[in-house]
This record gives structure tokens, sequence and C-alpha cells, in this order.
């Protein structure tokens, strides 16, 4: 498990990545078609518009996570059925569609208050906290630290890394 400031570190230069290349773009820029060198953005991204949506949702749903779990409450998406493949591709398409729905205005606004929230949350941890035990029901027993390693990180790819894998920049922000 990575540290606590390791997290806080490689959270903060994850979403950057992604606030500084939407900084100073117009609407039509960041709701234009948008592919990075391998193609399309992924998970029905097809603008830095829906690559926001798409990362705000899940940073709203680890939010809820980790306010879950500081009182012993397992949130709804640690439940099997949302583990399931076609769930999440159903999943991350409605929040992208989610995120058309609204002004890019609001979305970018909507982005980084969670952003700074998700950050101000993890703060509130020190070492022995992140490290010690919280129990679950069903008797899943794991550490903060662990239960948002396992929420935060995409499958296949090294822990907290999100928009900079989905923009091809995990190099240079890591």
């Amino acid at each position: 498990m990575l540290t606590l400031d390791e997290t806080m570190r490689r959270l903060a230069a994850d979403r950057d990545v992604l606030m500084d290349r939407i900084a100073d773009r117009t609407e039509e820029e960041l709701s234009a078609g948008y592919r990075v060198r391998g193609g399309p953005l992924g998970d029905f991204c097809e603008s830095l518009r829906d690559l926001v949506a798409h990362v705000l949702m899940w940073d709203e749903i680890n939010l809820a996570v980790l306010a879950e779990a500081r009182q012993g409450r397992a949130h709804w998406s640690l439940d099997a059925r949302w583990e399931e493949p076609q769930v999440g591709t159903r999943l991350n398409r409605s929040g992208v569609m989610a995120g058309r729905e609204l002004p890019v205005e609001l979305v970018v606004h909507r982005f980084q208050v969670v952003r700074g929230a998700l950050i101000d949350d993890l703060s509130r941890y020190d070492e022995e906290r992140w490290s010690a035990p919280v129990d679950l029901p069903g008797g899943r027993s794991r550490s903060m630290s662990e239960l948002a390693q396992y929420v935060m990180t995409v499958p296949g790819h090294e822990p907290y890394w999100h928009a900079a894998i989905h923009l091809g920049e995990l190099a240079a922000a890591a």
C-alpha cells in the first residue's frame, strides 16, 4: 500500500494534468472531439468535457466510499453486482452522458470542487488512521488505505492515476 503522502501526491498530480489540459479552453474546445496518441480517450469519452465528467463521477463515488467506510457502512459501488464488466461499462457511459446534460462551466466547477473535497478528505487522516482496519458489513475488514487504493485505481494500472492514463500523460504526471 502507498503512504498517505504518496496517495495525495498522485491524486493531486493526476487531477492537475486534467486541470491543465482544460485550462483556458472555450466551451466549444472542451466539447470538440479529442483524441490522444492511442486513440479516443476511452470509457465513452469523446471530448475533454466527457473526460472531466467521467473522472468527476468516479471521484464523487470514491469520496462517498470513504465517507461510508468511516461510518462502518459499505458503499453501493462495493457490492459485487457493480463489479460486473457490463455494469461498469453502463455506469461509465451514464456518467459521461450526465455530464453532457450540464453546461460545461458547471461540469468543470463541479470537478474542481470535488477534487478539492477529495484531497481535503484525505488530508484529515494521519498514517495511523490511514492504515488502521475499517470493518465493513459482510465481514470485510480492510484499512482505509487498502479500500482507497482499491476503489481509486484503474484496473491493471498503477494506483491513483486516472485522468493521466486517459490523456496518455502517465509518464509525465508520475
